[in-house]
């Protein structure tokens, strides 16, 4: 029956009435669409063998026979069947397939789609077949690596095509040097057209497919767990694309040699990038570094990439090698915010702005500008522009550079934590925002949507503020949190310290007073709408303050074990001391009874047998001899 569905013909034609200035003189218009249909038959689809095999399904060469009136046309196509997907779920996929091919047509740097079939009761993808691809390429020579002119031209092309995608709201989430095709005039060709984006949320038999959402040597950290770690948004291609520029530029792939699940402990939890190498020119040097920032906000977007890339074609020879790698590390400025993150917020005249808060932080650290209105702009174009800003208390306008402002935009401004008003069960009500416009419109990123919620600033209020460094635990209301959590002695829920904030407002929360041995989770999760913060001053009496100081560090109750036993010891040695000082003088007092202190000192270093009298009278009572010489 779907595949009935799927054969049907080309978008029927509708009638509408147009007026045309006359309401009582209508005349009747044939529309029809622009595109044809893109269901195509599966009889006029012949596969031939398979070429490929990939995460998401196998790819064909196959023949595709189009008919007209006049003449009869073969093409010989690429065809993508993807993974066999829920009876249920066939149609919805092939919906948003039939959407995606209406998006896609027109693209100059994404393959051109010839339309969609189900084939053996497997979705297909039905696309223009190239020869080979950029993998392709790099297999063929000595050391798998490209040149860096062809890196910066591939660069070019390939940043082009995801723009095409991401213009239609569409993320590739897949990208690859075998998923970059090459034309007949050796131009890179973005050959996936966000598969993995398409097929979130649809139930497939192989669920580890659907919870990576991507090939693992290339995905983002946020692409592992997109409910969890997310929001995936456009900056997710931008990691993509710096894995693939890495391979052109090595001839390896990122993670080499490692498994799925050593790729995950490497990129989720110990957040490790892949390498670059080293003696590459400034500015895509740069831009590579900010493609691999774990947090997706502080990364390039693909316009700033492709500007990058334009930029230092120009000079690039071809005797450029790779000198050995390097570390990414984590470039910021001084407010803890990359290049990349300033960039976004672009300031305008007459826009109400706020010094900007450090990265991470719950406070400005320097309110210079409580609030403020822009009233001039010295320079628009470069990073380090300054603006006039007029205060209110202050009769001239101040210059500040643009750097350390936000625009705040109906008391909000992006990196604000915001809590829906009527909170919904499908997620957390308390999130991030990462955008507003001047109208109202937010981009609010929550804990159970793998994408950024939108919508608009009144359904919103501030929220408390989390960062790192905090301590926090399970509110008392709180009986089964999102997350697990552990617990002390007692039942009580443990008390962590925050040590990351992921851009959706997830806490990673270690606790200092747990030890985690070997394979031991040590970082857990927390939802911010379920924690509250915990303090000295939150911590009534000793001993609340004494358990929050315990939470602290595991080594607080054995040290203070140790000082009590040392202690102990200490008093029971000064103790025993005293009570044998008192027995060694009992004797000396004793020796009153004796003619002299003198003659008893005597006896008692001449005479080993000598014994004093007390003694001497209980051992031979009144009479008694005394003891022979």
């Amino acid at each position: 029956m779907a595949t009935q569905e799927a054969a049907s013909q080309a978008v029927p034609s509708f009638e509408y009435e147009l007026l045309d200035g006359d309401p009582d003189h209508v005349r009747t218009v044939v529309a029809s669409s622009n595109y044809p249909s893109p269901r195509i038959e599966p009889s006029k689809v012949k596969l031939r063998h398979r070429i490929g095999r990939g995460v998401f399904g196998d790819v064909w060469l196959a023949t595709l026979h189009q008919s007209t009136k006049d003449y009869d046309e073969y093409h010989e196509v690429a065809v993508k069947m993807l993974n066999p997907v829920k009876e249920d779920h066939m149609r919805v996929v092939f919906d948003k397939l039939e959407d995606h091919f209406y998006k896609c047509q027109g693209g100059k740097s994404v393959c051109r789609l010839y339309g969609v079939s189900i084939i053996d009761e497997k979705l297909c993808i039905i696309m223009k077949f190239y020869e080979g691809s950029v993998a392709d390429k790099m297999a063929r020579l000595k050391d798998g690596k490209l040149s860096l002119p062809d890196v910066l031209r591939y660069g070019i092309s390939l940043s082009q095509g995801i723009l095409e995608l991401h213009s239609k709201e569409v993320l590739v989430l897949n990208l690859k040097p075998s998923n970059v095709l090459l034309s007949t005039k050796d131009q890179a060709i973005l050959g996936d057209l966000g598969i993995p984006f398409l097929l979130r949320g649809v139930p497939i038999p192989n669920t580890d497919i659907i919870q990576r959402l991507g090939t693992p040597n290339y995905m983002a950290p946020e692409q592992w767990q997109p409910e969890v770690r997310g929001p995936i948004s456009y900056e997710t291609d931008s990691w993509g694309f710096g894995c693939c520029v890495v391979e052109m530029l090595t001839g390896v792939p990122p993670w080499h040699g490692k498994s799925v699940d050593e790729i995950f402990h490497s990129v989720v939890r110990k957040q490790e990038k892949p390498c670059i190498p080293s003696g590459l020119p400034p500015l895509i040097e740069n831009a590579l570094f900010g493609c691999f920032e774990y947090d997706l906000r502080s990364r390039p977007l693909m316009t700033d990439i492709l500007n990058v890339f334009q930029s230092s074609l120009q000079g690039v020879n071809n005797d450029w090698q790779a000198i050995g790698s390097s570390k990414v590390l984590n470039k910021s400025s001084a407010t803890g915010h990359t290049e990349w993150f300033l960039s976004k917020d672009h300031l305008q005249v007459n826009d109400l702005v706020r010094s900007r808060k450090p990265l991470n932080s719950c406070k400005s650290d320097n309110m210079n500008i409580p609030e403020g209105r822009i009233v001039g702009l010295e320079r628009e174009t470069e990073k380090d522009a300054f603006v006039l800003v007029r205060v209110r208390g202050i009769h001239d306008p101040v210059r500040v550079c643009a750097s350390t402002l936000e625009r705040v935009s109906f008391g909000l401004a992006a990196g604000d934590w915001i809590r829906l008003k009527e909170s919904e069960k499908k997620h957390s009500p308390v999130g991030i925002l990462h955008s507003i416009d001047r109208v109202g419109n937010v981009a609010v990123a929550f804990i159970g949507v793998e994408t950024l919620w939108k919508g608009n600033s009144s359904q919103f209020q501030m929220a408390e503020s989390f960062c790192v460094g905090q301590f926090v635990r399970i509110k008392a209301s709180v009986l089964r949190p999102r997350f697990e959590w552990p617990r002390k002695k007692g039942g009580v829920w443990a008390t962590g310290r925050i040590w990351w904030v992921l851009p959706n407002g997830c806490l990673m929360v270690k606790f200092p007073g747990i030890l985690a041995f070997k394979e031991e989770c040590d970082t857990y999760m927390a939802d911010p709408a379920e924690v509250e913060a915990v303090n000295f001053s939150t911590c009534p009496g000793m001993v609340k303050k004494y358990q929050h100081l315990e939470d602290f560090h595991w080594s607080v109750r054995p040290v203070l074990m140790a000082f009590g036993l040392f202690t102990a010891m200490k008093l029971g040695i000064a103790f025993g001391k005293k009570v044998g000082r008192s027995k060694v003088k009992k004797p000396q007092g004793n020796l009153v009874y004796c003619e002299s202190q003198h003659t008893a000192e005597g006896q008692n270093a001449n005479n080993p047998a000598w014994i004093p009298p007390p003694v001497k009278n209980i051992l031979f009572r009144d009479g008694a001899g005394t003891v022979a010489r």
